[in-house]
């Protein structure tokens, strides 16, 4: 056994001749000794010592044989999977007026007819309940709950027919919660809300407005107060270069509002896309176009550690999965038109069939296979990124026609969330 190329190692300060080892297929972090790293380089580890890092990803067979184990990647999860991932828009209507809206000025605002959701309705069924498989269906927007009644026709009939196998999502803006209402779509199975709150409100009102102009940021918070019991809230923020300091404050507010830890499920905050030069919001110049950009590792590594200082939990590094990899994920636009990732909808090229018609697998536009170069195969980091964000490079050039490269962003962080999460005790025994 040797070591695998996806392996990182850094520097114990507290013991010179030992070092942290972060395997980037698995997750993994385990704290060696110089020696046994360099014995690992060189594959002479004995079986006593290389079992359990084998175990843990930190060691394959041979070069050869990781390289393919790494082309087919893909391949195994999607031959084992038994779940799938559906976004389904309810209408592209909405009474916020967000400025990067990614679905600002595409296409006309609709909803999506009685027809489509029978249609989409029939499709899992027979895609995806007749198989056993997990559905987890999250309604989208525009503001889904703009159509509450179409957020039941398509529940109730997949709640009976597939059971505990449908988990239904929302994802809201959060200003129209009812407690009528969503006792009713609890019922059905609808098990948890993603609502945005981008920062404290005097930031979130001017990120987040009502078409008028007026702010959104109390209502939301009223709003999840009083559905807090009926579904899991999950926040998200969109920040930028401007607006990721305030944040701090934000989750100040909301822990003396009551929304504690517990009460709450994930908390996350990404960066806004869009800016100068981009392609996919040229009207928004406040995001980011790249990855790259250096203010982002300072803004992701200090806000999780606002998030952990308050006692909210943040994820720990390890392998990443698009759904634009998953086949059974599908982002189901108002018309039935289908996509592989909801931010592409609406874009030409990016369509992979419609509810009516049969769906057409993958269209390259995406960039499905583009991590498969040698450039990316020998980065520790590909499991990590596996080419990056797509729709990032939509953004920023306009089309899926190279990777959107994480290295130097990875470089930046992935170091320091493996020390902290060793210092919490996060670390595989050797």
């Amino acid at each position: 056994m040797i070591l695998s190329r996806y392996v990182t190692s850094y520097p114990c300060p507290d013991s010179p001749d030992h070092l942290l080892l972060f395997a980037c297929r698995t997750g993994a972090v385990v704290r060696v000794s110089a020696a046994t790293l360099e014995a690992a380089r060189a594959g002479t580890l004995s079986s006593a010592a290389s079992d359990p890092l084998e175990k843990h990803g930190f060691l394959v067979a041979s070069p050869e044989a990781e390289r393919e184990e790494m082309l087919s990647w893909f391949d195994r999860i999607n031959a084992r999977r038994r779940r799938a991932g559906i976004v389904a828009v309810m209408t592209r209507r909405c009474n916020l007026a967000c400025p990067y809206c990614f679905e600002g000025g595409q296409a006309p605002e609709g909803d999506m007819a009685e027809e489509t959701a029978d249609l989409l309705v029939a499709m899992i069924g027979r895609e995806c309940f007749a198989q056993e498989w997990r559905v987890d269906l999250d309604f989208y927007g525009g503001e889904p709950l703009l159509r509450p009644d179409l957020i039941r026709r398509i529940a109730a009939p997949l709640k009976v027919a597939g059971g505990d196998l449908f988990h239904g999502h929302l994802v809201s803006n959060g200003t129209l919660f009812d407690r009528q209402v969503m006792t009713e779509l609890a019922a059905l199975g609808i098990e948890s809300v993603k609502v945005t709150l981008d920062g404290p409100p005097p930031v979130h009102d001017r990120y987040r407005p009502y078409g008028g102009g007026a702010g959104s940021f109390y209502d939301i918070l009223r709003g999840m107060g009083e559905v807090a019991d009926l579904v899991k809230i999950q926040v998200g923020g969109n920040f930028t270069r401007e607006t990721w300091r305030e944040y701090p404050v934000l989750l100040d507010l909301l822990l003396a509002e009551g929304f504690t830890p517990e009460r709450l499920g994930a908390v996350r905050f990404t960066p806004a896309v869009g800016g100068k030069g981009g392609k996919a919001l040229p009207h928004f110049a406040e995001g980011c176009v790249t990855c790259e950009e250096p203010w982002l590792a300072e803004a992701e590594l200090t806000l999780r550690d606002e998030l952990v200082k308050r006692g909210f939990s943040v994820p720990k590094p390890g392998p990443f999965s698009c759904m634009i990899e998953l086949e059974s994920d599908l982002a189901v636009d108002a018309d039935g038109t289908c996509y592989k990732c909801p931010a592409f909808m609406g874009h030409e090229g990016y369509a992979v069939g419609n509810l009516r018609d049969d769906l057409g697998g993958i269209a390259p536009a995406y960039g499905r296979d583009i991590w498969k170069k040698d450039e990316c195969l020998d980065c520790a980091y590909l499991p990590l990124c596996f080419g990056g964000c797509r729709y990032m490079r939509l953004a920023e050039a306009g089309a899926v026609d190279v990777v959107s490269c994480q290295r130097e962003h990875l470089d930046a962080t992935v170091e320091a969330m493996v020390r902290r999460g060793v210092e919490k005790g996060n670390q595989t025994p050797s």
